[in-house]
């Protein structure tokens, strides 16, 4: 065996000592307090057992070493794996593996290592338990009524709240470690019948082709290697969940769903610009009930986008306005220029929103008293603002938050920004500019070849129904077209309809 740490696929030696060796250099032994090593003799024979402290339940380790201690030498001269695996440790997960590479990922990720002298084979005893916490209800996806668990940073815990909603043995799980030195566990979760194949293949060979040391930024820095960086581009081409049940039928739908070790986002692809609108609480109430509230959402997310740079141009052109409008201008000029104004309540809100984010949770409230009075309040009565700048920045504002996706919120903030800009500095010359530019950029976009405005751009009549009304379920019965799924239809056609 060489000692070179940087050579690959280093077998397992015969040679115990030789073993041991390599794995206390290349882990740190005795450096890394957190590498337990234990070495014992049984039946005249070494054994080393590698472990992480923290990952490896002390409970079932007991039982193992209760299970070796009582092998006898014959049981270890002749078949001393096979013996250990089919006749001791028989309701764990076992593997055995051949090369230190691969121990080294195993041990790293939480299972035992076992070294047995003469065996050119480790045994692998996954007994991983990771520190964690219990799935509760994400705070930005947040329902009134409907299930209250969430995706943790455990891998493993998130794949089986999907498991439990899709008890479908077509449902696949597939492995991918990305990071040289993190290698991070990506897990690609599809439905094998329904979802195109194409897709997956083309999810699984990006994924494979990224090369980098590691990835502690989980899921992002996922998606910017698979989709490509774009800087110019603030738009969310993936939709971000952390909720079980909102994976489940993406799944069902036919998308890809990208799982990440530590991250309790996960990635649901491909996303058009209307799968970012939709929210769970829609489907937890009458259908009616359930459009209202898109319509509603809809119209706060026009406002988000246009209603500020659109008075903006009107209160710089009072003239242009009709007799019946002129109500909506500017009744007290203030000190500082109307465009100004609005750039420094703009990039006030942000620092707010900064501060909120960094503020601990007892002094939220007091941040919050002192945005509202000390900041908006005193500086309409000094004359840096005027109270109209105050409301309709704070109405822009509120309809930003109410987007269901956070990413998709933060993307119409800037394109609002730069709308504004425009609108600024050409008057309404400029707002038709601007908002031409950011449609152009949506028509532009493409979310693993899917246009980000389907299906509006191009236009499906009968999918476009489906985004603007929520639909009842029975009645909701093909996949969309878009996704090119093996299965199209969801229930037979009439079968359920009432």
């Amino acid at each position: 065996m060489s000692n070179n740490s940087s050579e690959k696929n280093v077998p397992v030696s015969k040679n115990y000592q030789e073993n041991v060796d390599y794995l206390n250099k290349e882990l740190g032994v005795p450096d890394s307090f957190d590498v337990v090593v234990r070495e014992m003799s049984i039946g005249g024979k070494k054994i080393a057992i590698y472990s992480i402290n923290g990952m490896v339940d002390t409970h079932v380790a007991s039982y193992i070493l209760d299970a070796l201690i009582d092998l006898e030498r014959s049981d270890l001269i002749v078949n001393a794996l096979d013996k250990l695996v089919k006749g001791r440790i028989v309701d764990l997960q076992v593997t055995e593996v051949e090369t230190m590479d691969k121990v080294f990922y195993f041990v790293l990720s939480g299972p035992m290592a076992i070294f047995v002298e003469g065996q050119e084979k480790a045994i692998i005893v996954d007994l991983r338990t990771y520190p964690a916490r219990q799935p509760q209800e994400p705070d930005i996806e947040r329902v009134t009524r409907g299930s209250r668990d969430g995706f943790v940073e455990t891998l493993v815990m998130n794949t089986a709240l999907i498991r439990r909603r899709l008890r479908d043995p077509k449902l696949r799980m597939k492995l991918v470690q990305v990071g040289g030195r993190s290698k991070t566990d990506v897990c690609i979760a599809y439905i094998e019948d329904i979802t195109n194949p194409e897709m997956v293949r083309k999810i699984q060979e990006d994924l494979q082709a990224i090369k980098i040391d590691g990835i502690p930024m989980a899921e992002k820095s996922v998606e910017e290697f698979i989709l490509g960086s774009k800087f110019w581009n603030p738009y969310p081409r993936v939709r971000y969940t952390e909720r079980p049940d909102v994976a489940a039928i993406h799944l069902l739908e036919g998308h890809v769903v990208i799982l990440v070790d530590t991250s309790p986002s996960v990635i649901m692809a491909p996303a058009t610009f209307w799968s970012h609108l939709q929210h769970a609480e829609e489907y937890r109430q009458e259908p009616i009930v359930g459009a209202y509230l898109r319509w509603i959402r809809f119209a706060g997310i026009f406002a988000a986008l246009f209603l500020l740079p659109l008075w903006l141009g009107a209160a710089l052109n009072p003239q242009l306005l009709p007799k019946g409008l002129q109500f909506i201008g500017v009744s007290k000029p203030a000190k500082i220029g109307l465009f100004p104004q609005v750039l420094f309540a703009e990039f006030g809100v942000d620092l707010l929103r900064m501060a909120a984010v960094h503020t601990p949770a007892p002094l939220a409230t007091a941040l919050g008293l002192i945005a509202a009075f000390m900041l908006g309040d005193i500086a309409v009565k000094v004359g840096m603002f005027s109270p109209e700048v105050i409301l309709y920045v704070a109405v822009a504002t509120v309809a930003t938050f109410a987007t269901p996706s956070f990413e998709l919120g933060l993307a119409n903030r800037l394109a609002r920004l730069f709308i504004i800009v425009l609108t600024g500095l050409f008057n309404f010359w400029g707002f038709l500019a601007g908002t031409i530019l950011v449609i152009f950029l949506l028509w532009r976009t493409r979310s693993f070849g899917v246009p980000y405005l389907w299906p509006l751009l191009p236009l499906n009549f009968k999918a476009m129904g489906t985004v603007l009304v929520r639909s009842p379920v029975p009645i909701k019965n093909t996949r969309p077209s878009i996704l090119k799924p093996q299965d199209p239809i969801r229930q037979p056609e009439g079968k359920t309809k009432k």
